[in-house]
């Protein structure tokens, strides 16, 4: 068996280790958020950047000993899931408005070319 103080020793090592990892994990989605190029790159970026505060916020009840910081990352998780539905509706419905209106403009000519 492992004593305790060399365990959290590990623990100290891994979250340390978790929280660099994940820090350049944000910083590479924001490039990705503000680089694009498309409306579907921003929403994923979005959504990575979401839950890469869920696992700060878990990080943080980890290095704190606060178990506070979990209500907080599902209430987090959950506001996150909410609005990449949102987006995703949202691109659906843009896509099928700009496929209509392609559509519609070439019915409006007459078969006889006028």
């Amino acid at each position: 068996m492992t004593d305790l103080a060399e365990h959290s020793q590990i623990v100290r090592w891994a979250v340390d280790a978790t929280t660099v990892l994940t820090v350049l994990g944000l910083v590479f989605s924001f490039v990705r958020l503000i680089k694009g190029p498309s409306l579907p790159d921003r929403v994923v970026s979005i959504d990575l950047i979401t839950v890469l505060a869920v696992a700060i916020a878990g990080l943080l009840a980890i290095t704190h000993s606060e178990p506070d910081f979990l209500d907080i990352a599902v209430a987090l998780a959950l506001v996150a899931f909410l609005a990449t539905v949102a987006f995703a509706w949202y691109a659906e419905r843009t896509t099928e408005l700009l496929h209509r209106d392609g559509r519609s403009s070439e019915r409006t000519e007459e078969p006889d070319g006028r």
